[in-house]
């Protein structure tokens, strides 16, 4: 039998393992926004003792030319290197790794050992000439002069001075490492990098219905109306106002206020049962106005700097046009009727879900991919997508990949409030953010934990965090008992320990906290009914919120969510955890009363040593203003909820 022949990859004699950051071994992207800087990280290693050089090899995926940086290690006793690369522009980036046996560095190394132990260098110096002769080829303008030069005095040179000192020329060092790839080089797959616009991980939510927005009736409000809200918002410090569904409301099978299943001649409906004779997804509902009025709408909150978000909703109310038009997009029972959505015990008769592994499947994905392109037209880049987990994956990563192509810029939230693998697979096929499970993490241990989760371990990567303190579907049994400081420091906690945070108002600055007993649903819930809001009613957390958010913006470290560290108190009632900027500037430090009811107090540990602060530091609240002379890692707080529920303190020496 003849032998086979061997392949050359069997030369490639370095071996590239554990590369990071990468989420599931490359399969999917990690993500990024765009200015910061991505190290990439691999253990590096080969057999013997020669020398390696490394590449990373990046480039937009538009772009026809790589980029390469070189390496370097970083600890040789764990083989691990590292490179860095700078996110300068939206898309998807993509990068490998190359590395490959240095003969050149291999080359000065011994003969650097040999000459200083006195020995013979000549055969060696000839070798290193060699080597240098084979890189003109791969040379050009000054670095092939350089080289020929080196090549020269190594080669002719009387003085064996001079000989070595052009062998160990950093210029030539560094002219041979770009080109001494010796054919043999070992390449990683491709991996990649979802770079989006800085919105996507910091931002300050506001969610509000704009037909509760008038004054005096319980007539649905305008958009106009709904404007003269946007600057008590802005005031208050956020970035992206949140409208639930804008469109025509069904009627058939509408619910009454308090979610009753029989409407009366003067309910609205629930926003979420969308469509009716006035349109569907790319309708503007009547009461509120004109798609014009709406443009007017965003561009007052442009004018505010606010970014409006809508709703992305994928399910029809019974007069939807098409259930009418394209009844083949909806599941049917056997006797013909179209399925209503269910939720054992709940029946919402109002809304049918869309089927989308129907047999036209590819025009109802095209026509809900329009739905989004539509809006986008309408100058909104944000969408908060209703329920993603009850719909395929593979449709969403196909709408998100091909939205992007065309506006790169446009941020999905994903509202899955579901099983942990399935919200961060969401993550990982493409959404901008998620919701989390803050909303049920109130202790010490389970905050601590969580919050570690999402930011130090690989989540971090593929998972971005949105901290809704509330939502019109969830009032926590917390904010149900604790009062208005159960509001005010579940607020702080939101604002602090994550870059994305929001709120459903203006229940909750108003620390509205009615809910149906045993349950998390508020009492004459906005989703059924129009709302009437005393705006600035006694007992507010306005002013609260907006030190916060103004703490947020003077203080960009409150903004990065992978140096967050918790550190140790001996009260369990008290969480304490400090941030800054990745460079380790700003430090904040940050201490929170978890009993609503309760003074409370304990000794926390500060890492001054850590911040770089001399034995005697200074902290600043910039909650109540004050100032504060520390010594030491033990410092002692004492926080009354009825007064103060927390300190944001910027630390200083």
């Amino acid at each position: 039998m003849p032998e086979a022949s061997l392949s050359s990859s069997l030369l490639q004699r370095v071996v590239i393992e554990h590369v990071s950051p990468t989420v599931d071994c490359g399969a999917f992207p990690i993500k990024r926004c765009i200015g910061e800087r991505v190290s990439v990280m691999a253990n590096i290693h080969l057999d013997g003792t020669d020398h390696i050089a490394a590449i990373l090899n990046s480039r937009l995926l538009s772009h026809p030319h790589w980029d390469k940086t070189f390496f370097t290690i970083i600890d040789p006793g764990k083989d691990l290197w590292q490179a860095t690369l700078n996110l300068e522009s939206i898309g998807t980036y993509e990068f490998f790794i190359e590395a490959w046996v240095d003969a050149f560095s291999t080359w000065r190394y011994k003969l650097g050992r040999k000459s200083n132990a006195g020995q013979d260098v000549e055969q060696d110096l000839k070798e290193g000439a060699l080597l240098l002769h084979s890189a003109f080829v791969h040379s050009q303008g000054h670095d092939l002069e350089i080289l020929q030069h080196h090549h020269h005095v190594i080669t002719t040179s009387n003085s064996m001075t001079q000989r070595l000192a052009a062998a160990n020329d950093p210029d030539v060092a560094s002219i041979m490492k770009r080109s001494g790839n010796n054919g043999f080089s070992t390449k990683t797959q491709m991996f990649l990098i979802s770079v989006e616009r800085k919105r996507a991980s910091i931002g300050a939510w506001y969610e509000f219905f704009p037909r509760s927005s008038g004054t005096g009736t319980l007539h649905s409000a305008t958009f106009q109306e709904a404007e003269q809200r946007l600057e008590g918002i802005a005031q208050m410090g956020f970035d992206v106002v949140y409208l639930p569904p804008i469109h025509p409301i069904g009627r058939t099978f509408r619910k009454g206020s308090n979610n009753n299943p029989v409407a009366g001649p003067g309910d609205s409906g629930s926003p979420w049962a969308i469509g009716a004779l006035e349109g569907g997804h790319t309708a503007v509902h009547p009461e509120l106005g004109t798609l014009s009025d709406f443009h007017h709408f965003v561009e007052k909150a442009k004018s505010l700097n606010l970014e409006i978000a809508l709703d992305l909703a994928y399910q029809c109310a019974p007069d939807h046009p098409y259930v009418k038009d394209h009844p083949e997009w909806f599941h049917h029972r056997p006797d013909g009727t179209i399925q209503c959505a269910e939720n054992p015990p709940k029946l919402y008769e109002d809304i049918y879900p869309i089927n989308f592994e129907c047999e036209q499947w590819e025009a109802l994905w095209n026509e809900l991919k329009q739905v989004v392109l539509f809006w986008i037209h309408q100058d909104v880049r944000i969408f908060r997508v209703d329920n993603p987990h009850t719909k395929p994956y593979r449709f969403w990563e196909w709408l998100i990949r091909e939205i992007r192509k065309e506006s790169p810029d446009v941020i999905f939230l994903a509202e899955a409030f579901t099983r942990p693998a399935v919200m961060q697979y969401l993550g990982k096929i493409g959404f901008s953010q998620s919701y989390t499970y803050f909303t049920w993490r109130t202790t010490q241990k389970e905050l601590t934990e969580y919050v570690t989760e999402l930011t130090q371990t690989v989540v971090r990567d593929f998972m971005r965090p949105n901290f809704f303190v509330n939502t019109p579907d969830i009032l926590h049994e917390f904010l149900q008992t604790g009062g208005c400081p159960a509001f005010q420091l579940r607020f702080i906690l939101a604002a602090t320990l994550s870059s994305n945070y929001g709120i459903y108002g203006p229940p909750f600055e108003l620390c509205e906290n009615q809910a149906f007993p045993g349950t998390e649903d508020y009492v004459d819930s906005e989703k059924y009914q129009i709302r009437q809001w005393e705006w600035d009613r006694p007992g507010n957390i306005k002013s609260l919120i907006g030190d916060v958010n103004r703490a947020r913006r003077e203080n960009p470290s409150l903004l990065v969510n992978e140096t967050i560290r918790f550190y140790s108190v001996d009260n369990p009632q008290l969480l304490c955890y400090g941030k800054t900027l990745p460079d380790g500037s700003n430090p904040m430090l940050i201490v929170v009363n978890l009993d609503p009811k309760n003074v409370q107090s304990g000794w926390i540990q500060v890492p001054y040593q850590e911040w770089h602060l001399p034995e005697q530091y200074f902290v600043f609240d910039l909650l109540s203003n004050q100032s504060y002379a520390w010594k030491g890692a033990s410092n002692f707080i004492k926080l009354d909820p009825q007064e103060r529920v927390a300190h944001l303190f910027k630390v200083t020496s």
